[in-house]
């Protein structure tokens, strides 16, 4: 008789399913339900192209950080370990990557509870303190103070690598070692006597000053991160603020931000619009752009039908407010539509035809011309409704072969993509403008 016998390759486990990652204020929090959980954007993509761990049964990796010296340490168990064909993951390597040096034993990291307990505070007095204009929704305990981003401040900063990593999507370390990186920290006095740390850090901006020819200098948002047990109480938007004040006050070129999150954007351009509500300069050209909105009807428009500010408006702002051309242009269609009544279904419209008009010159080239840009469905494994390519064309030479045969089901499918991105954007301002009136209601009415 003849017998088979089948062995099952090991499928693994994703790192997302059996990793978990918190943050612990003192040692009694280390191993217990106090402790709060930290949630990574994705931990997969720290554990090769298929973010899978193999050759483990069972598999649960447990990972503290300390929120005062902001060492790490790791507790690994599992049932057992077997080659099912795809060898066994060596984590030690992969959450070395991750927390570098601040990964420590156990005993290292309960002891660092007391022996650096200083970390935060020795940053924090040897840097400056920036006074600002608190209002109703803000943690007056807050403070924040700005440093240059060496010594003790730089090596704080290394600590907390490992937190960006975690939770900023596409993040890498910035290079401490160049010229120009200072640190904003937003902290606050332990609420505890007993506390072994003086300040708790509840989040951080590194920025970067770099020259802007001819004699200028631009101040660049790199990273900014508020803590997750503090999040959602306003301290990002503080330290945004900070940042804005401090560009003015020393007549900066403009302020930037490198490749900001959804949300980071969204907060930023809040704080942008609130501060250009109150902008005398700025209100002729927004009255104009919204009667002109209300008057007219662009539903049988010939030619495209954008809502550009005056040029020279564009650079008032960015000279008194140091809001950058590319922001500024966001804000305007956000003020604009703050400004619409959203019960006049024409007005409305109107401003989404522009947006729609704006979007397609991004894309195409313009309403009136493509500039050899064609909009084109590509195979994908991903969401195949909503996958594309921009595709263009040299001047001059072979038209029939450079340009994309584009077929009626082709168009059908490049407009119905456009109106797609027209409505994300339409909702975006939208959030945007929502958030802006309920707390700038006094200025509206100014």
């Amino acid at each position: 008789m003849l017998s088979l016998f089948t062995c099952s390759t090991d499928a693994g486990t994703e790192a997302n399913e059996c990793m978990q990652v918190f943050l612990a204020r003192n040692p009694d929090e280390v191993g217990s339900a106090d402790s709060t959980p930290i949630e990574p954007f994705d931990l997969n993509h720290f554990f090769g192209e298929d973010g899978k761990i193999y050759g483990y049964t069972n598999l649960k990796i447990n990972v503290w950080i300390s929120a005062i010296s902001f060492h790490a340490y790791a507790e690994i168990s599992f049932q057992e370990t077997s080659d099912g064909g795809k060898g066994i993951t060596d984590l030690k390597p992969v959450l070395q990557n991750i927390f570098g040096e601040n990964l420590v034993e156990k005993d290292e990291f309960l002891e660092a509870f007391s022996k650096e307990c200083q970390c935060i505070s020795d940053v924090v007095t040897n840097g400056n303190s920036i006074k600002r204009d608190a209002s109703g929704e803000d943690d007056l305990s807050a403070e924040i103070v700005r440093v240059e981003l060496q010594g003790a401040a730089a090596y704080l900063y290394s600590r907390l690598v490992s937190l960006v990593l975690l939770l900023v999507e596409g993040s890498t370390p910035i290079d401490i070692t160049e010229h120009g990186w200072e640190m904003l920290l937003i902290v606050k006095k332990a609420e505890l006597e007993s506390s072994a740390s003086k300040f708790q850090l509840l989040g951080f901006a590194a920025v970067h000053h770099f020259y802007y020819y001819p004699e200028s200098t631009r101040l660049r948002i790199s990273q900014i991160l508020v803590l997750p047990p503090y999040q959602g109480e306003g301290h990002g938007r503080l330290l945004l603020e900070a940042i804005n004040s401090i560009a003015e006050s020393e007549n900066m070129y403009d302020v930037t931000i490198e490749d900001p999150s959804d949300y980071l954007q969204y907060v930023r351009s809040s704080i942008d619009c609130l501060r250009l509500l109150t902008f005398e300069p700025i209100k002729p050209a927004l009255g104009a752009m919204v009667l002109s909105l209300e008057q007219t009807n662009l539903s049988k428009r010939t030619r495209s039908s954008i809502m550009v500010p005056p040029s020279d408006l564009a650079e008032t702002v960015r000279q008194k407010l140091k809001i950058n051309k590319k922001q500024f242009l966001r804000c305007w269609e956000i003020l604009i539509y703050l400004h619409l009544d959203a019960e006049n279904l024409k007005c409305i419209d109107n401003f989404r035809a522009c947006i729609y008009d704006r979007t397609k010159g991004e894309l195409l080239g313009g309403a009136s011309g493509t500039n050899g840009k064609r909009l084109v469905q590509v195979p994908t494994s991903f969401d195949e409704d909503t996958s594309f390519a921009v595709f263009w064309t040299k001047e001059g030479g072979d038209e029939d072969n450079q340009t994309v045969q584009q077929q009626p089901e082709d168009l059908a499918t490049q407009e119905e993509q456009l109106n797609e991105l027209v409505d994300n954007q339409m909702e975006e301002i939208a959030e945007v403008a929502k958030n802006v009136a309920s707390r700038g209601k006094d200025k509206l009415a100014a």
